[in-house]
This record gives C-alpha cells, sequence and structure tokens, in this order.
C-alpha cells in the first residue's frame, strides 16, 4: 500500500514536472512564431517559475496521521474487514456443504 502512495506521488510530481516543460516549449514556440515579443516570452516565463514555485511551498509533508485520515476517507477495506469476511465466506461454504451432504 506504501508503495502504491509512493508511486502515487511520484506520478504526481513527474506529470507537474512534464506540464511545466511543455509550458516552457509551448512559450519558446510561440516566441518563435512572433506571436508574442521575446520580453512577453520572458514574463510568461517568470510568472510560471514564481506559480510552480508558490505552489511548491504550499505543499506540506505528509505524516502518518494524514496518511491514515486520507486512507479512511477512500473507505478501502481494511485487513479486519477482509478478515471478517472470510470468516463469513468459509461459514457459509461449510453450510453449503453441509445442506448438499443431506
Amino acid at each position: 500500500m506504501i508503495n502504491e502512495l509512493k508511486n502515487l506521488f511520484l506520478a504526481g510530481i513527474g506529470s507537474a514536472a512534464y506540464t511545466y516543460e511543455k509550458a516552457v516549449k509551448l512559450i519558446e514556440e510561440m516566441v518563435e512564431k512572433g506571436k508574442i515579443t521575446v520580453d512577453e516570452g520572458k514574463q510568461l516565463s517568470e510568472e510560471l517559475k514564481k506559480t510552480v514555485i508558490a505552489k511548491k511551498e504550499d505543499i506540506k509533508p505528509i505524516n502518518k496521521n494524514d496518511l491514515l485520515s486520507i486512507l479512511k476517507d477512500m473507505n478501502l477495506a481494511s485487513k479486519e474487514d477482509i478478515s471478517s469476511i472470510n470468516e463469513r465466506l468459509i461459514a457459509l461454504e461449510n453450510k453449503i456443504k453441509e445442506m448438499t451432504k443431506a
């Protein structure tokens, strides 16, 4: 479970980095095509950097309690839930076996 969350987090970071790179390339292409001036391109790039830095500062590290709260909100089955379901399933299978013997 932790590995899945770690991979999800890393995918989010990778996605953000990819989006930033694409935005920078788009600005460069617009400058090359003359749709915006070099100064406007620099200004857009600076605004993009400031936005990325501001968003980065808003992100706080996640602690164990936060993670548990997120998992609880996701309404995932716990080990106890699965164990309880497994016990009920075994009991039902035993009842079916008894009924088919009679």
